[in-house]
């Protein structure tokens, strides 16, 4: 397996946000998203064995929630879902995020998956695995980066086709993050105001909620390890 890096921080998004947690983040990914901010996951990483994997995760105790990410994670379905499966056994709570391009159906159903729905204005827009919609469950939650109004009417008419609050456990709405923030620590960085965000929101009753990456306010946006 191969891997960009292990630390442990805070959970920046998703319903766990605020909640300390070890991130595990793998190397590779098949998408190239206009407003990625982890571009130097694409290539390069650490082999490690599973074994190595589990011992530097242990080193981070008493941590016991764990997210996958990178990358894709799921590209390295192979090793990725045995090590899940003994992470669970051992009494971790995972995490995976993932683009929502690659299947889910073997991901184990205690994993809560974070799973994205690229928008318009990512550049990967239909890159969606519509099958994967039938893997979601309670404990899941859909996520779409909003970067323009567009953006904005092609999550609220999905959420709403797709019946997606009653699908997953959460649905979020994540403003673009620039991808050459200044030194601030602020909504400056984003490239659309999540005041905006919430105003389309709140105008239209959309079933979902407003999430910020946390962890560009408590560090510099371009920190890696944190």
């Amino acid at each position: 397996m191969y891997l960009i890096e292990i630390y442990k921080s805070i959970q920046g998004e998703s319903s766990f946000a605020g909640v300390p947690c070890i991130f595990v983040r793998l190397a590779g990914c098949n998408l190239r998203c206009a407003w990625c901010d982890s571009e130097y996951t694409f290539t390069g990483g650490t082999k490690l064995s599973e074994d190595e994997v589990v011992a530097e995760i242990e080193k981070l105790a008493p941590v016991k929630l764990v997210e996958f990410t990178g990358g894709e994670p799921l590209l390295q379905e192979r090793e990725l879902i045995p090590l899940m499966e003994r992470l669970l056994r051992q009494g971790y709570e995972l995490m995976i995020e993932t683009s929502g391009e690659r299947p889910l159906e073997r991901v184990p159903q205690a994993v809560h998956k974070i799973v994205d729905v690229k928008c318009p204005g990512s550049g990967e827009g239909g890159s969606f695995r519509m099958a994967n919609l039938e893997c979601l469950t309670e404990r899941d939650e859909v996520k779409f980066v909003i970067l323009s109004r567009e953006d904005y009417e092609f999550a609220r008419d999905f959420i709403r086709e797709h019946g997606l609050e009653r699908r997953a456990g959460q649905v979020l709405l994540s403003p673009a993050f620039s991808k050459t923030p200044s030194g601030a620590r602020s909504t400056e960085n984003c490239v659309l105001d999540p005041r905006e965000l919430v105003e389309w929101m709140l105008a239209d009753g959309v079933p979902a909620r407003l999430s910020l990456q946390i962890h560009k306010y408590v560090w510099e946006a371009l920190k890696k390890g944190v």
